[in-house]
């Protein structure tokens, strides 16, 4: 059977390497064709998933304002579509090329030039993969895209070194239009990886500052370090007591406390806005990702233009894998779409009976942080496309999770919900298990969240072959691994002498015992760096309004000669 796959295989990629040349060969034409169908088209527009925004406002605004002013959330008009060509062509372009044509497909008011300038500082040498996300075979169907090649060492980084550029460009484009008069504190929560993503990318831009909160005690040793240490003069982080859920809810009620606006305005010329993945700036980096994966797939001879291909992402917060969604909405061939969820499995249960209750769901902690999420923001975007964008549901559903903590959706859109997704959740002992045996098996280390989507591709997969988010490098989880390659019970203490390790020592032992020496210097270096944040606030609106107040107070006193934060 083996070799009937791969006998097959070898066919279908005798039959992508024609149509490459093919491609290859008209690439300068279709290249003219892709960009004429973007100039060709109006203006898209960003539209509130409640429908309670005063108009449709543009990608610049959108960015800008992160939340849109209903308090629902920023989606586009149009979808842009591309045809299999179109996606084809994509291949024989560097990674910053890809990112660039997609974005003009979506049609922003940005001047061309300037997203293509953007795009070739976003992903440059600041990866440490020329691809960018490059993309390996584990078996001749199961493909691994590797998301965590930029400076965090996370996945976050496809889109949050993207984030601050076009932020930043919004921001000005809207001054020089006289729409814009004021400064932004872009405050963030973070389960782990978005934080420091965020602080990286916004540090030290003009016009903006940034603070981040984390659940205090609910991130690695490595995570905590990372942003503890960061460096910057505009930057703040605080560990929040709660969970995540905390975090993000406080963020959002202060987003909506337009006192606290006003005051920020007067006393500081500072807005709000957001990098989370609330902010469709967040967004729209991770749909070129799954486009240019299905590209280069094809340009491999891995898959046949035109077959289908599954995607499995490990899921929190509902962005990436609804990033998916969207490439698929733009034509890429792509199936189901696999959610993938640790013990805190209210997605699954979601897709599963459509209902999303979190009345009663107790918050667990799990070997993989990042998804250790109970109210996954993004899931109101999904459903706004798949009730045909009814914006009344959508504020319905939304007051009833606030007020009732649940909420149901009617027949038609559970229907398509299980047309578009399938879910299962991976419990803590078998996402250990799937770490060693997939290292046994493939000699190839994943961290935990990835391990948690490799499981429930296993468990879910049909006939199509399979992408894998893989969405951090294993040594941000190194208490985890090490527990997984030796057979400890998860949760289980570490042995004296391994638990006296610091985050950075830990890897290297695990590198010692794997061979797998690949540590990013931003992760092995973190040791010598002095820790900068060690605050902790309670998680209320209150306590969150004070410390952003402070930060700011701090900032303007510092403000002449500030180099003190560096």
């Amino acid at each position: 059977m083996a070799n009937q796959v791969f006998r097959e295989k070898n066919r279908v990629s005798r039959r992508a390497g024609c149509f490459r040349n093919i491609v290859y060969l008209g690439w300068i034409i279709k290249t003219c064709e892709f960009e004429q169908k973007a100039q060709d088209k109006a203006l898209n527009l960003y539209i509130d998933t409640r429908g309670a925004g005063p108009r449709p406002v543009t990608f610049t605004e959108a960015v800008v304002d992160g939340l849109a002013a209903g308090g629902g959330l920023y989606v586009p008009e149009c979808i842009p579509e591309l045809t299999l060509e179109d996606i084809a062509a994509l291949a024989q372009l560097p990674y910053a090329q890809r990112a660039a044509r997609i974005y003009r497909a979506f049609d922003t008011d940005l001047p061309a030039e300037t997203v293509d300038a953007l795009m070739a500082q976003i992903y440059g040498s600041n990866f440490d993969d020329e691809r960018i996300c490059p993309i390996t075979s584990l078996t001749a169907d199961t493909h691994v895209l590797e998301l965590w090649h930029g400076p965090t060492s996370a996945f976050k980084d496809m889109a949050l070194q993207c984030l601050p550029r076009f932020f930043s460009a919004s921001a000005a484009q809207l001054r020089e239009q006289g729409k814009l008069d004021h400064d932004f504190l872009i405050l963030v929560a973070t389960s782990g990886d978005t934080g420091k993503a965020a602080l990286e990318g916004f540090r030290d831009v003009d016009g903006v500052s940034i603070g981040v909160m984390y659940p205090d005690g609910g991130v690695s040793d490595i995570q905590f370090k990372q942003m503890a240490t960061q460096r910057g003069r505009n930057v703040q982080v605080w560990g929040v007591r709660g969970n995540f859920d905390d975090c993000q809810t406080g963020a959002k009620n202060v987003f909506g406390d337009e006192a606290f606006a006003e005051k920020l305005q007067d006393t500081h010329g500072v807005a709000l806005s957001s990098a989370n993945s609330i902010n469709w700036g967040r967004l729209m980096p991770q749909i070129v990702y799954y486009v240019s994966a299905y590209a280069q797939l094809v340009a491999d001879g891995k898959l046949g233009l035109g077959d289908e291909l599954d995607v499995c992402v490990p899921t929190g917060n509902f962005g990436n894998i609804l990033a998916a969604y969207y490439a698929k909405r733009m034509g890429v061939p792509l199936g189901m779409l696999y959610c993938a969820s640790n013990e805190n499995r209210v997605l699954t249960d979601f897709i599963n009976t459509g209902t999303y209750d979190i009345s009663e769901r107790p918050f667990v902690l799990t070997p993989s942080p990042s998804m250790d999420i109970l109210v996954s923001s993004n899931l109101e975007r999904q459903l706004f496309e798949l009730t045909g964008r009814d914006a009344e549901a959508i504020a319905g559903w939304m007051a009833d999770l606030r007020e009732q903590r649940r909420f149901r959706v009617d027949e038609g859109t559970f229907a398509r919900v299980r047309e578009q997704f399938a879910s299962d959740s991976i419990d803590n002992a078998t996402c250990l298990d799937t770490i060693k045996r997939v290292f046994d098996e493939h000699d190839y280390l994943l961290d935990p969240h990835t391990a948690v989507a490799y499981r429930t591709a296993e468990n879910l997969r049909g006939e199509n072959p399979v992408l894998i988010a893989s969405t951090a490098h294993w040594a941000k989880f190194g208490d985890n691994v090490y527990r997984a390659l030796h057979g400890l019970e998860p949760g289980a203490a570490l042995p004296a002498d391994v638990a006296a390790l610091s985050g950075c020592e830990l890897n290297e032992l695990i590198a010692q015992e794997t061979g797998k020496h690949d540590i990013p210097r931003g992760l092995a270096e973190l040791d010598a760096l002095p820790i900068r944040f060690d605050e902790v606030i309670e998680g209320g609106t209150d306590s969150i309004e004070a410390a952003a107040a402070r930060f700011l107070e701090e900032l303007g006193a510092a403000a002449p000669g500030r180099d003190d934060r560096d």
